[in-house]
């Protein structure tokens, strides 16, 4: 690999202007191409295509036009909903959503039959509520609920109409999504940009990653919107590609930039300093990148195309990211040269306060090398103490409770959040728990379908079922039939619910109606059962997902340094990490903790795709330290006599020169993914401070503190594999300096390829 890079950055250092043209190019070709990703990009993808609940809104919608429904309209009137001017209005709102396209199953309170209509009525009178079926997907029920709701809901006359449900959620929540995206932007790249410039002191080399940054994400962008002409991409992705692109752009140029400066103070000129910069910064870049993409390529093996839609963005930003990080910023770096410490703020301030220059300090008078050393005299105490508290911290975790998004999530007052707290307080029976079941098959008569009604009406919760044979409550029937429920072979019922859904209380019913005998086989579909649903599939693909991670990262490690190990020790590090990290969440988001704090509402659970995309995540950002790390480490114990005092001065150098790097990566990193506590859904919140302390703590605890006490305890056991695969090592992990001279360096770099 070696000589590929050196090959590599031998031919972008003689053609500089060519590359960087090329990059200008494409980055012009990707901004307009990409520019229409957003209104590509679907909404929704968080069932699985072949889930049951699936299988039944299809069935629903094809044989019925209809559903359950994901629109409510709520009329709200001081004077109370039985007077005549809010049953005017009231009528007049129904007749036109009646009118939509794309609307069925319209129902209201002044139009409801007598057994159905005090379900629609809230207990003090002062509201009530009309339902209906926006067709579509996930991405066109949500946006066709918009255009209606924006057309019916205001106030006139003292009524008051705003619009809930489902569809009008997941309308607001997409709205909030893009706005919140142009503030963590607006934050997060100013910030980045003075971190930059106190990282590195001058204002030419904190601009480079910062347009490598912004190349990545607009490459990404072209990408995706490549991909929706062949596949299902949601729109959340839109968040992984600007805070991960973002993030591992700066992370890997910041890694680059920092080496290049480095050859340059031991007196290397610009062109070599590039080759030697490339050959050991850039080939510790694609090892990191390939960690990063195995566990993000890990979201692919789930059916939701929700996480597969990030399992693409991840990957095409660390693409995008690594080669710009090898290609582009060399070609920068070779035409800039010792003009990369340009612009210099920190010591124009120093010239300023009448201090001398700064003067490179040795790594063994780092203050990383101290702490370092410290630790590893005291190895096993430290490590105890780390691992001891990094349990605890992930003791939460133990009680996670999991379920699907609903208004709760918008953390402001929201029309759409003020009637789903409305319904929960003030209705009987709210309309966004109606279970449905669908008999596709059933040849039976009223009979046996009423027998079946009884059934499902008599399960603790249920207000009240209807069927093509009649309404029923309790066991008894109190109505005549509701329309439209058969056609032909199928039928469905519908289940009136007082219970969330997403609580233990809604899982334990749907468990109660699926255990009562039907006439023909079912399918349940409504929130219960589709969040239960989209949990069995996220259950059932973890396992796969988690050993590919696993064996992925095993082998890269493995192939990186030689040593079985050391691969495993980053697994179990990593493992202690992620579960502290998710037990915080946990305390932070089920538990409410930071609610007041961060303005969101706890619910008692937390939406299941969330934590297994943050381990993703996470664990790939995690690796990509573990290698930055190792590969200092390894040169310094390649150089050595591989003593057992070798490897503690190896493990103590390498953090010494790797932790200012490292710890200014992950604070950059940091405040991107920071930015989107900003945002006013909250598991975005939860997405974006779950990651921020991950990061901060891997860079700083973990990198600091625990792996130089375990590879102290572990000595040169580190660096044992079994003899039969050390014969079969590749030599990727070899010398963290290559063996060219510097004449060596500069012949490839003024070397002309052969005509």
């Amino acid at each position: 690999m070696t000589s590929l890079l050196t090959r590599l950055a031998a031919a972008v250092t003689r053609h500089p202007r060519v590359v960087l043209a090329g990059a200008l190019v494409i980055a012009a070709l990707a901004v307009v191409f990409g520019a229409s990703a957003s209104s590509h990009l679907k909404a929704g993808g968080f069932t699985a295509a072949d889930a049951e609940s699936t299988r039944a809104s299809q069935l629903l919608a094809e044989r019925f036009h209809g559903g359950e429904p994901n629109l409510v309209l709520l009329v709200t009137t001081d004077h109370g909903v039985d007077t005549g001017a809010a049953r005017a209005a009231g009528d007049r709102v129904a007749a036109e959503l009646s009118h939509e396209p794309h609307v069925g199953a319209v129902e209201s309170y002044w139009s409801a039959p007598p057994d159905v209509a005090p379900a629609l009525r809230s207990k003090d009178s002062m509201s009530a509520i009309i339902t209906a079926r926006v067709a579509g997907d996930d991405t066109d029920a949500p946006e066709r609920a918009g255009v209606i709701a924006d057309r019916l809901t205001g106030s006139r006359d003292g009524i008051t109409v705003r619009a809930g449900g489902f569809a009008a959620v997941e309308h607001e929540i997409n709205d909030r999504i893009t706005a919140d995206l142009a503030v963590a932007e607006a934050i997060a790249l100013p910030l980045t940009a003075l971190l930059l410039i106190w990282v590195f002191g001058s204002v030419v080399a904190a601009l480079l990653p910062l347009a490598i940054g912004v190349f990545s994400i607009v490459s990404t962008l072209a990408l995706l919107r490549t991909l929706t002409l062949v596949t299902d991409v949601s729109v959340y992705a839109l968040n992984m590609t600007t805070a991960l692109g973002l993030a591992l752009a700066i992370d890997y140029s910041l890694f680059i930039v920092s080496r290049f400066r480095e050859e340059l103070g031991r007196g290397l000129d610009p062109v070599p300093a590039v080759l030697r910069t490339v050959q050991t910064a850039g080939r510790t870049v694609l090892f990191s990148a390939l960690t990063v993409a195995l566990s993000l390529a890990a979201l692919v093996v789930f059916p939701q195309y929700f996480l597969k839609s990030f399992a693409y963005a991840g990957l095409a930003v660390v693409a995008t990211a690594s080669l710009a990080s090898i290609l582009i910023l060399p070609a920068a770096l070779t035409l800039i040269g010792r003009r990369v410490d340009a612009l210099d703020v920190r010591e124009l301030l120093r010239r300023r306060l009448g201090r001398p220059p700064r003067s490179p300090v040795e790594p063994e008078r780092t203050l990383w090398f101290r702490l370092v050393t410290s630790v590893m005299r005291h190895a096993a105490p430290v490590a105890v103490v780390v691992i001891a508290l990094l349990l605890a911290l992930g003791a939460p975790f133990l009680s996670v409770r999991f379920g699907a998004a609903d208004d709760r999530v918008i953390t402001d007052g929201s029309a759409s959040r003020q009637v789903g707290d409305v319904l929960r307080s003030d209705y009987a029976q709210n309309a966004t728990s109606t279970v449905v079941a669908v008999l596709p098959d059933f040849r039976g008569g009223p009979g046996s379908l009423g027998d079946y009604a009884v059934g499902l009406s008599d399960v603790d919760g249920v207000g009240a079922v209807r069927s093509s044979a009649g309404t029923f409550v309790s066991g008894l029937r109190i109505g005549p039939a509701a329309p439209g429920t058969r056609d032909g072979a199928s039928t469905f019922l519908t289940i009136e619910s007082d219970v969330d859904p997403f609580s233990a209380t809604g899982a334990d019913q749907l468990a109660d109606l699926r255990a009562v005998p039907s006439p023909a086989p079912v399918l349940f579909t409504g929130a219960a059962a589709q969040n239960e649903d989209a949990t069995a599939a996220l259950e059932a693909k973890l396992p796969l997902a988690l050993a590919l991670i696993a064996l992925a990262t095993f082998l890269v490690l493995y192939w990186f340094t030689g040593s079985v190990v050391l691969p495993l020790k980053a697994l179990v590090i990593n493992a202690l990490s992620l579960s502290a990290a998710f037990g915080a969440m946990v305390w932070a988001f089920q538990y409410g903790h930071l609610g007041g704090l961060l303005g969101f509402t706890p619910t008692g659970f937390l939406i299941p795709s969330i934590p297994i995309l943050m381990f993703c995540i996470a664990f790939g950002m995690s690796m990509d330290y573990e290698v930055f790390l190792l590969s200092r480490i390894r040169g310094e114990w390649m150089r050595s006599g591989r003593g057992t005092a070798d490897n503690s001065r190896a493990v103590a150098l390498g953090v010494a020169r790797t932790g200012r790097i490292i710890t200014a990566a992950a604070a950059l990193m940091a405040v991107v993914f920071f930015s989107m506590v900003a945002s006013q859904v909250s598991f975005i919140q939860l997405f974006g401070l779950g990651l921020t302390i991950t990061v901060l703590a891997d860079a700083t605890l973990i990198r600091g503190v625990l792996v130089p006490a375990l590879m102290q305890l572990m000595g040169r056991f580190n660096w044992w594999a079994p003899r039969w695969m050390t014969a079969l090592h590749s030599p990727a992990g070899a010398h963290d300096r290559p063996r060219q001279t510097p004449s060596t360096l500069h012949r490839l770099g003024r070397r002309r390829p052969r005509r």
